[in-house]
């Protein structure tokens, strides 16, 4: 295959105050995160890799067993919440068959079918490279910092007590990334990852800036849209998509 889609989807959203995967949310009477992120992705990717929780499993083959039957799913475990990369590298023996990966968060409900297609157009397949959409927010929740030459030298996080700028490049979590020397890269990565300062999880995204480092190549991807960047996090933001879909 060429393109495998992975969706890390173990979060459950504690500050949501459900027990409901954050991907089988109800967005209105007849979708889902996952049926609208289901519907933008099956037309472009071969097939689609779910990372799910040990807490989840069950429900999701429930909630897939069509998908799962006829081959365009399949499920991965995450057994510890110790961070996407980790979710993401669960479900290695299934992507690793394929050219190139789709990652996209599994609460990323309002990326649009363009963004995923532009960055599917600009990778292109091509080894040891990412293509990264990125967009100009307000108060970014994640910040991507560039020297003069556009190389990608960090990634802050506010999440982790990072100070970001008051206008910056934020990503949708959206990224595609060529699966050749990926797996070896992130051992490399783990060797010097440090632990997250307020989440005590090992990091994704600092991996970005880690392969730009080291020989890979960013092709930058532009959002126009700055709403792309917004995932599910509280009972704010499903409200806002619930109204927006309505």
């Amino acid at each position: 295959m060429k393109t495998c889609a992975v969706i890390p989807a173990a979060g459950l959203g504690t500050r949501l105050k459900t027990s409901t995967p954050k991907i089988l949310l109800s967005l209105t009477p007849t979708k889902t995160v996952w049926s609208v992120l289901r519907f933008k992705l099956v037309d472009l990717v071969d097939h689609i890799h779910v990372i799910v929780s040990p807490h989840s499993e069950d429900l999701m083959r429930r909630e897939l067993a069509d998908d799962l039957a006829c081959g365009l799913v399949s499920i991965s475990v995450q057994v510890e919440p110790i961070g996407m990369g980790d979710a993401i590298f669960q479900g290695y023996s299934v992507w690793s068959q394929a050219l190139q990966i789709l990652i996209v968060w599994g609460d990323q409900v309002f990326v649009s079918s363009e963004t995923f297609k532009s960055a599917l157009q600009r990778h292109a397949g091509h080894d040891k490279t990412i293509a990264l959409p990125l967009t100009i927010v307000t108060e970014p929740y994640v910040e991507y910092i560039f020297d003069a030459d556009l190389g990608l030298t960090a990634v802050k996080q506010s999440r982790e007590g990072d100070r970001c700028s008051a206008k910056g490049l934020a990503d949708v979590g959206t990224f595609v990334m060529s699966v050749r020397d990926l797996l070896p890269a992130w051992h490399a990565y783990l060797k010097r990852a440090s632990w997250g300062a307020q989440t005590n999880e090992i990091n994704f995204l600092p991996f970005l800036p880690f392969l730009a480092a080291n020989g890979w190549h960013i092709e930058l991807v532009h959002v126009a849209s700055s709403l792309e960047t917004r995932g599910i996090n509280t009972p704010e933001d499903l409200l806002f998509f619930r109204c927006l879909l309505m």
